[in-house]
């Protein structure tokens, strides 16, 4: 299986996502919760980093509630609800095993514009565009259909030999770059991407607003088909999400080994030949397995040990 992830990263998922399938069928009062609330993340975040305001907390206050945010616009209220609905589609469709075509990539774009703009929602635009602060040129309209019918051709055949991570996250790519909508490129092409990764068997992965430079930096840097940098990006969001479903769903009978426990950088490089800088990067490069408290980072001894080795084996 072909795959452009940082070895330490894929070592690192491959075990992870093995231990997850062992678990299934996951009991659902574990996962519940979790679901409901990492779906709240992918709605808050998809919708924020493509410019809207509400806060994680309004978005959850609409989604719950139905409560209407002074001071926000209709169009950001709807696009709550509208990714809710699409996100609800990917998960039905994730249960199927009928190819991923043009048309459901229509049906969940027309879902994501429902109610702000109609005329537009599922067809494919009629001009040409510009992506804002890109060099790359979308194609001209007149050949968005053709385009999307090659983009399917390649999901469903050369993709398939692919890493699971590394097929969504060309998906997604590969989909933005045609820009085939008018509006709601962004959202469809990550549902896509989560539809693709639900399917293989991983949970939904979020990219975070925070993150939101570094994801269009790695999207210009595919453009020009350096595929590695998003390939990892979304390597590394994915070990999230599986880190969150591992601990929903493992029996905690005794408290972690101290080698296994959570601790910000700075102890972790206590006593080691790394500085707290250098073992930020590698945290942010996926070559440590860390992870975000808060706005800190964090890892374990286990994994800094984990790091050394690798190093001296290579």
């Amino acid at each position: 299986m072909q795959t452009l992830l940082e070895s330490r990263l894929l070592s690192r998922l491959t075990p992870k996502k093995a231990r997850l399938d062992a678990q299934r069928p996951l009991p659902r009062a574990a996962v519940a919760r979790l679901v409901e609330n990492l779906n709240l993340e992918w709605i808050y975040n998809s919708n924020a980093i493509e410019g809207s305001t509400l806060t994680l907390r309004e978005t959850q206050l609409i989604l719950e509630h139905g409560i209407t945010i002074g001071g926000k616009s209709l169009r950001e209220h709807f696009e709550v609800i509208n990714h809710r609905d699409a996100i609800e589609f990917v998960e039905t469709l994730a249960r199927g095993d009928e190819p991923i075509s043009p048309f459901h990539v229509r049906q969940i774009h027309q879902l994501v514009l429902a109610r702000i703009d109609d005329e537009n929602a599922g067809q494919y635009r009629r001009t040409n565009v510009r992506i804002a602060g890109a060099a790359h040129i979308p194609p001209e309209a007149f050949r968005v259909a053709s385009e999307m019918e090659a983009w399917s051709v390649w999901l469903n055949s050369t993709a398939s030999e692919l890493h699971p991570i590394d097929r969504a996250a060309l998906a997604q790519h590969k989909l933005a770059a045609i820009h085939p909508f008018i509006d709601g490129n962004g959202r469809t092409a990550r549902l896509v991407m989560n539809l693709l990764l639900l399917r293989d068997g991983y949970p939904p992965t979020v990219i975070l607003r925070a993150n939101r430079v570094q994801y269009y930096r790695v999207l210009a840097q595919a453009d020009r088909e350096k595929n590695a940098p998003l390939i990892n990006f979304v390597g590394r969001a994915a070990e999230r999400s599986l880190n969150l479903y591992l601990d929903a769903v493992t029996a905690r009978t005794r408290r972690a080994a101290k080698h296994s426990e959570w601790i910000s950088l700075h102890d972790a490089a206590q006593g080691t030949p790394y500085s707290q800088e250098y073992l930020s990067l590698l945290a942010r490069l996926g070559r440590l397995e860390a992870k975000k408290i808060g706005r800190v980072w964090h890892t374990t001894r286990r994994a800094v040990e984990a790091y050394r080795d690798s190093v001296k084996e290579s």
